[in-house]
């Protein structure tokens, strides 16, 4: 099976999507690896981890990463909603630590159409938005020789039905593949 038979993946263009989960950044990851084009990342300064944009060079050239670090999350907001609209990058990450409110969700989604760019919010656990077109939870799967296995759940989704799915990262191929689940 290919990504072509993932619903709503690559996600849809135009709008801004969260994700969620210990495997979060394994989504960001392979989402990257599916737009062509610049990715902008956005995130607070004090987050303590910092991005290796090297580290992500199986899914993405290193080049084509930009990370903005931003002293509070409304600066952090405005700059997503600038280059939303600007069409610049292909992709805008937003690293968010407080719930969105419904009008700063809705701005995102205003700035994403008008651009025709996708955005992505990570987002911790328990926390979304309302305006947010949809929202993922993405688990990474434990195998000794394959770090790539995820179960991913579609968990609120605007313009249909939720659903899962157990998907592991080609890397041969470069995309994403469903996978049948593992025993526990």
């Amino acid at each position: 099976m290919t990504s072509l038979d993932l619903p709503y993946f690559p996600l849809k263009r135009g709008r801004v999507h969260e994700v969620c989960g210990p495997g979060s950044f394994g989504f960001l990851a392979i989402l990257m690896a599916q737009v062509r084009g610049p990715t902008l990342w956005i995130r607070e300064s004090h987050r303590l981890e910092h991005i290796n944009p090297l580290g992500l060079g199986e899914f993405t050239d290193p080049s084509q990463l930009l990370v903005v670090n931003v002293k509070h999350q409304a600066d952090g907001l405005a700059s997503a909603e600038e280059a939303l609209q600007e069409r610049a990058v292909a992709l805008v990450v937003i690293d968010i630590s407080k719930p969105l409110s419904l009008t700063a969700g809705r701005r995102l989604q205003l700035a994403a159409k008008a651009g025709n760019t996708t955005g992505l919010c990570l987002i911790p656990e328990g926390m979304g938005s309302n305006a947010a077109e949809t929202r993922w939870r993405s688990d990474p799967i434990f195998q000794a020789q394959d770090s790539t296995h995820f179960h991913w759940r579609l968990i609120k989704n605007k313009s249909g039905t939720n659903g899962s799915w157990h998907v592991r990262w080609n890397r041969a191929s470069r995309r994403i593949d469903m996978v049948s689940p593992v025993r526990e």
